[in-house]
């Protein structure tokens, strides 16, 4: 039987630095909460707002695997690697902090704020070589079916990470319905609502709503309003 677990949009973690307003499904910096720890190796989901001109000074990371999913806007990425880009809707970026990095991330325009999700996974190997990951979707290919964007396999669609994890966005016409079969057994499937209102099992869920279900091999999925954006997270439940 399925196990699952509800968090509905309100009731995340929330901090407003003024140039920086984040919503944290799990605990983060100086949201603590016990029963919101982690999904599985899913350890951060950060909803972060960024104002125009602001961001993250140079501060650093280890032994984490770093998504990064921007939704509105861009950000400009520097890190002690060596890689500077530009990240913007449509993009998804891994990092692989391994034995440690140096990144910042800063909204570089002067006109505008930047929204983006910060994902941290934990990893399945411990102190790998740093590395940068970032590609560009076709954000219509995943009209009316799920797009993966991020799995293990380097040769696979989307990113890759050092952990058995796959992540897949979808936008939907209203009543559409889909399926998602778990990839691996012993993994569970997080669902982040984007935008709209979906049911997924008999669950329904509103936009900025999480979802986890474990113990199961698929999941239904429908869409409740038009153009309805989700993000799903398959992720081991094993730490």
């Amino acid at each position: 039987m399925e196990n699952t677990v509800l968090h509905k949009a309100g009731t995340r973690g929330h901090a407003n630095h003024g140039w920086l307003d984040s919503h944290h499904t799990f605990s983060f910096a100086n949201y603590n909460n016990p029963d919101r720890m982690h999904f599985g190796v899913l350890r951060v989901l950060n909803d972060d707002r960024v104002d125009a001109g602001m961001g993250f000074g140079t501060h650093p990371h280890d032994n984490m695997e770093i998504i990064s999913i921007p939704l509105e806007g861009d950000l400009e990425h520097k890190d002690s690697m060596g890689n500077s880009a530009i990240i913007k809707k449509g993009d998804i970026q891994a990092m692989s902090a391994g034995t440690g990095i140096y990144h910042s991330e800063y909204n570089k325009n002067k006109d505008r704020l930047t929204k983006f999700l910060q994902i941290w996974i934990y990893p399945n190997k411990k102190n790998v070589t740093p590395r940068y990951d970032q590609i560009t979707l076709d954000e219509g290919a995943r009209h009316n079916r799920l797009q993966q964007v991020l799995s293990p396999n380097s040769d696979d669609e989307g990113v890759w990470i050092h952990q058995d994890a796959w992540f897949h966005m979808g936008k939907f016409d209203k009543d559409f319905a889909v399926s998602y079969p778990l990839k691996k057994k012993g993994n569970g499937i997080y669902a982040f609502i984007l935008k709209g209102d979906f049911t997924i099992g008999s669950i329904s869920l509103n936009e900025r709503d999480g979802l986890g279900v474990w113990d199961t091999n698929e999941i239904g999925i429908t869409a409740n309003s038009q153009d309805a954006e989700l993000l799903l997270m398959e992720v081991p439940m094993a730490l």
